[in-house]
């Protein structure tokens, strides 16, 4: 039986050592950023306690961890790679209790920095203000710096996708009846081309994410059209999706038959003649792409971006290439390059996957 793995977390917070002294300047007196203050920032949740300041702290810290675990998210591609470990995060306290500078200071990959800063910003977005810190009675700035620990543990097997349970977990996949082969050969047979595209030689991919329930009939839980090439392929995309219905050996988990999923890809390339030029252009900026992969993945980051870069240069208003060249920019903590992609991905696309990042990284 495959198994998957469930993942929860564990943070606790800690006070640097050493101070820390900015070198802005500002209008309202003391500007120093403080790593050690007489009274610490705490999180604002028992402010109203009749009781001892070490109390409120210890308090205050069972509330932030609280607020964290319930708002943090594993990310997908650290679940997906096995990722664990502590990621640590600075940012600072300010005199009005907002949280400013957050960074990166140790992460262990796959978007783990990314989510504990998402959460920070959650904290300045819901309008939720630390009680600053104090020096001679003063409010003053205070550098927090706070490690998130990520583990992983044995998981359910199965997710909710909106009121749909999905399985990851099975005894034996979901399958075509006849093979992956035999599906190609299906899809391709029922896709066709919609002829309002030949006009502007309209190429791109759909993506559908298909759910195919235990009696084997289907329904569509996610479409991504990476081109904007509109309903008329969207239509054919998901009547060609939808026309398996019954021709799927569904998944099992302990013994009985599952809801699964199954994520499809529909290439559209134009039939006119006249439209040879562009389809010739997109082959050479799809092996681009993929070449330019292969070498990111082997740790040559300057050549693979070159590759990406040459091949959005051919198809700018690509969704895909966009969120590939994006996505490196990403790991490799080029977030103003990130941004762009990503956003520009977005409104293409209206794919909602970095809707949580893109205000981290577009500042």
């Amino acid at each position: 039986m495959q198994t998957m793995r469930f993942y929860y977390l564990f943070f606790f917070a800690f006070i640097a050592s050493m101070p820390f002294v900015s070198g802005q300047t500002a209008s309202d007196g003391d500007t120093t950023i403080y790593a050690v203050a007489e009274e610490m920032p705490r999180f604002p949740a028992c402010e109203n306690l009749d009781t001892t300041l070490v109390f409120k702290n210890q308090c205050a810290q069972q509330a932030l961890l609280k607020f964290m675990y319930n708002n943090l998210v594993y990310p997908q591609e650290a679940r997906e790679n096995n990722l664990e470990g502590s990621v640590v995060v600075s940012f600072v306290v300010e005199k009005n209790g907002f949280l400013t500078q957050p960074k990166i200071l140790r992460d262990i990959g796959g978007g783990g920095g990314l989510e504990v800063l998402r959460v920070i910003e959650l904290m300045n977005q819901a309008d939720i203000r630390w009680v600053p810190g104090k020096q001679n009675g003063q409010a003053v700035r205070v550098q927090f710096n706070l490690p998130i620990r990520f583990k992983l543990e044995e998981a359910l097997p199965y997710i909710m996708v909106g009121r749909d349970t999905l399985y990851t977990t099975f005894e034996k996949p979901l399958e075509f009846k006849g093979g992956s082969e035999a599906l190609e050969q299906f899809l391709t047979e029922k896709l066709d081309y919609p002829p309002s595209g030949n006009d502007s030689c309209l190429i791109g991919r759909v993506e559908i994410q298909l759910l195919v329930k235990p009696d084997a009939s289907v329904s569509v839980l996610e479409m991504t059209d990476y081109c904007d090439l509109g309903f008329d392929f969207w239509y054919e995309a998901t009547d060609a999706a939808t026309s398996t219905i019954g021709k799927w050996e569904p998944a099992t988990y302990e013994g009985r038959k599952v809801p699964a999923a199954y994520d499809l890809t529909f290439p559209f390339v134009p039939t006119a003649a006249g439209c040879k030029e562009k389809i010739d252009r997109y082959q050479r900026a799809d092996q681009l792409a993929q070449e330019g992969a292969s070498l990111f993945n082997t740790d040559d980051p300057e050549p693979a971006l070159a590759k990406l870069s040459e091949a959005i240069a051919l198809f700018p208003d690509n969704a895909e290439l966009l969120i590939m060249r994006g996505q490196a920019y990403l790991d490799l903590n080029r977030f103003e390059e990130a941004c762009v992609d990503l956003s520009k991905a977005r409104n293409i696309a209206l794919i909602n996957w970095y809707d949580t990042v893109l205000p981290l990284i577009c500042r």
